[in-house]
């Protein structure tokens, strides 16, 4: 305490209560969440609500239900469903984000209007958006109405209701693919690494690339996560889902495009044309690099809220579609409907996993370039 000054002691007690709130709302409940999802609690109903519940530890008996039990198929659907939806989601909105800025930092005629009505869908909850997108893509009107107006037979397409899928897999197959997957963006790492001279990062990137990639090979094909081949794909139910989050949050993006185009200085613009640049090779080799921190933070919040969508999808879809649900949801139903609260409390851990390896590498990299410019 001699060591510290006034000003430290007094940001240290402004501090204490927000840092007491955080550790007991959200670190506290995180722990007993998973703590939870590694008991037995709610498997048998008459113990669920209990005043006193028997509560065992199983361990991780309740994720091996998830990923390999046979009644849990809708879980595995779910993250597919995840997945896709993460996917699509962020690349339309990064897309139309970004060509919404670029006609917008042209300074078109009715600039602030234009900006207001791409940003407007913003204010919205996903409640009200999926309200307003369910009725549009009801299978009977809205949008399937459409070709009527040009004289054409009304369109059939079953926007949230189709069960039919594309780019369907084997959920036997999901760790020899994963371990692929890995072993490719290992394999990417050590070559920056390479490139960075970053001998040791290198070596040890690539060293798990071979171990995953022999594996692959060799024992992954043998490995069977059921007894029976189950086809999990992209399902036409979450299109409709997918432009509706696109229109809603196409809108952040173009904000924050627009605000990065702004700050670009006109003299790098200037330069870039001196040097005998057109309008294409500057974007390409100037504004685009300059956009990527940008890109970057947008891929980070956006992939943050797919992989925790649930009021948008229970409100289009409802809470029983299984062709367009998705894990929240699923956890919802689980924990309050079915009052399975350790099988709930897995499908939240999952998450949390999910949204952590989004978020942890991006805070982890924002640390470092802070310490880099200190």
């Amino acid at each position: 305490m001699k060591g510290l000054s006034k000003d430290r002691l007094w940001a240290m007690a402004v501090l204490a209560p927000s840092i007491l709130l955080i550790a007991i709302f959200v670190y506290s409940f995180i722990a007993r969440t998973v703590y939870v999802s590694l008991t037995d609690w709610g498997n048998d109903p008459a113990q669920a609500l209990a005043i006193d519940p028997i509560i065992r530890w199983v361990g991780f008996q309740n994720y091996q239900e998830l990923f390999t039990g046979f009644l849990q198929g809708r879980f595995r659907q779910e993250l597919v469903n995840t997945l896709f939806f993460t996917l699509f989601f962020i690349l339309g909105c990064l897309g139309l984000g970004l060509g919404l800025a670029l006609i917008l930092d042209r300074n078109p005629r009715g600039e602030g209007l234009w900006r207001t009505v791409f940003l407007f869908p913003m204010s919205l909850s996903f409640i009200v958006t999926g309200t307003i997108w369910r009725w549009m893509l009801q299978p009977q009107g809205g949008v399937n109405q459409a070709p009527t107006l040009v004289g054409a037979p009304p369109s059939t397409f079953g926007w949230l209701s189709s069960n039919d899928a594309v780019l369907k897999f084997d959920w036997n197959a999901l760790p020899l693919i994963t371990a692929l997957v890995v072993g490719v963006v290992l394999i990417v790492l050590a070559v920056r690494a390479a490139r960075e001279g970053q001998r040791t990062r290198m070596v040890v990137a690539a060293a798990c690339a071979a171990l995953l990639l022999l594996w692959a090979v060799f024992i992954g094909p043998r490995v069977k996560l059921l007894a029976a081949p189950e086809l999990h794909g992209f399902n036409f139910a979450m299109i409709g889902i997918i432009i509706a989050a696109v229109w809603q949050m196409s809108g952040y993006t173009m904000a924050l495009y627009l605000a990065g185009l702004r700050g670009i200085p006109e003299e790098l613009r200037e330069a870039a044309r001196v040097d005998g640049a057109n309008d294409a090779s500057m974007y390409r080799h100037v504004i685009f690099p300059l956009l990527s921190p940008i890109t970057l933070s947008a891929m980070i919040i956006l992939g943050h809220i797919s992989l925790k969508i649930f009021d948008l999808v229970y409100a289009m879809a409802g809470p029983d579609n299984i062709s367009a649900s998705v894990p929240a949801l699923n956890m919802y139903l689980t924990s309050f409907r079915q009052n399975q609260f350790a099988l709930g409390a897995a499908i939240g851990t999952i998450l949390l996993i999910l949204v952590a390896f989004v978020i942890v590498p991006y805070l982890a990299s924002q640390f470092r370039g802070e310490e880099g410019h200190s």
